[in-house]
């Protein structure tokens, strides 16, 4: 699935491409994703110049002067720019075809992604509203990640990935963060002292920094707004390397489950 690291990228490679161009024609291929694509896109888009591309969690926002695209990658899909002409593959969605000729594609597989629209302020939308601070802004740090913690008893991997908590944090990179930071996953949250909290709060950022500056992971389905891969999965300190030798101290890396969720970690290097 993919998550903010590779949310980001993909926001990257799109904003040159999009921004200040006009929308020419919609097509809307398959309209039942996660949520339905609203059928009036095509009379509310139309002519219309696209303004501003920023992220939300792991949501894309394409701002118009009328509101705002919602765009959600879903378990499997995928945004990239091509010429109009581009034969359709299987699973591709949603285009946006811009006046230069260039089209942006939603390719999406399993269809848990999403196009929606908002007239508005983009942050009173149901999805966004209750999302909590962005682990790479301001917001964000060890004091905010300590209050949010205390007298909790649910794992600290399953609080960084609470969407209310902090935005953002996958499965994958919490696994990662957790690493680094030298915590278990299945500590319960609310016996991280301050300090350990201020550690882990810079472990996040610094994992989703370097994960973005790699093009995120390539796992399934991923590509970039380019076609190319994410190339973080090789630098993964524990993710999917269960029985296999930890990377900095030799110790097999172990596996357990939280949530339903893989968790990975080292028992010499995490306590």
């Amino acid at each position: 699935m993919p998550e903010l690291p590779e949310v980001e990228t993909t926001l990257r490679g799109l904003a040159p491409a999009l921004i200040g161009k006009t929308v020419r024609e919609v097509h809307i291929r398959q309209p039942k994703l996660r949520w339905p694509v609203p059928p009036e896109l095509p009379a509310l888009l139309n002519g219309q110049i696209i303004r501003r591309l920023h992220r939300r969690a792991k949501y894309l926002l394409i701002e118009f002067d009328r509101g705002t695209l919602i765009l959600h990658l879903g378990m499997s899909g995928n945004l990239r720019i091509v010429s109009a002409a581009t034969p359709l593959k299987k699973h591709d969605h949603f285009d946006l075809l811009l006046d230069n000729g260039t089209t942006m594609r939603l390719h999406d597989p399993r269809r848990f992604g999403a196009v929606l629209w908002h007239t508005g302020d983009a942050a009173t939308h149901p999805l966004l509203a209750a999302l909590g601070p962005e682990p790479l802004g301001d917001e964000f740090d060890g004091t905010t990640l300590y209050r949010a913690t205390r007298n909790k008893t649910a794992a600290i991997k399953l609080v960084i990935m609470d969407q209310r908590i902090v935005v953002g944090v996958g499965n994958i990179y919490a696994n990662e963060a957790l690493f680094r930071a030298g915590i278990r996953p299945q500590l319960p949250a609310g016996k991280l002292s301050r300090p350990r909290c201020t550690a882990l709060a810079g472990e996040i950022r610094a994992t989703l920094t370097a994960a973005i500056a790699k093009g995120g992971s390539t796992l399934r389905d991923y590509v970039s707004s380019d076609g190319s891969p994410g190339y973080f999965q090789q630098e993964y300190w524990v993710y999917g390397r269960a029985g296999e030798a930890c990377r900095r101290c030799g110790e097999s890396v172990r596996l357990l489950r939280l949530g339903q969720r893989a968790s990975f970690y080292c028992p010499h290097c995490q306590h």
